[in-house]
């Protein structure tokens, strides 16, 4: 098993900046793909940017490319997002997920362990 917990979320004007974390903890590993992921009311979960724990691989959503940086830091066992020039279109819940893998993965139904969510809203 896998805990993950995120953290970072809050309320932003348009063009403000936000990090998330998601700490990673229980049967961890090198093998892992980490992604971060967001659903907004009334739509679907979708994929934001994953990395491969070990190799250090990174995807992004086109959405997202150039604004979002996903990194991890191995030693604290967390995973980061970085979201720069924030959209009032990026609200949404974020959350942390993990799978082993030894790829990165982009879709949602690939993912194996999900932390609790955290709150992104940007105003206008």
């Amino acid at each position: 098993q896998v805990q993950l917990v995120e953290s970072g979320g809050g309320l932003v004007q348009a063009g403000g900046s936000l990090r998330l974390s998601c700490a990673a903890s229980g049967r961890t590993g090198s093998r892992y793909s980490m992604g971060w992921f967001r659903q907004a009311p009334g739509k679907e979960r979708e994929f934001v940017a994953a990395i491969h724990w070990s190799a250090g691989s990174t995807s992004y959503a086109d959405s997202v490319k150039g604004r979002f940086t996903i990194s991890r830091a191995i030693a604290e066992n967390t995973v980061y997002l970085q979201m720069n020039s924030l959209k009032p279109e990026d609200t949404a819940v974020y959350y942390c997920a993990a799978r082993y893998s030894t790829v990165v993965r982009t879709r949602w139904n690939e993912y194996d362990y999900w932390g609790q969510g955290t709150q992104v809203t940007v105003s206008s």
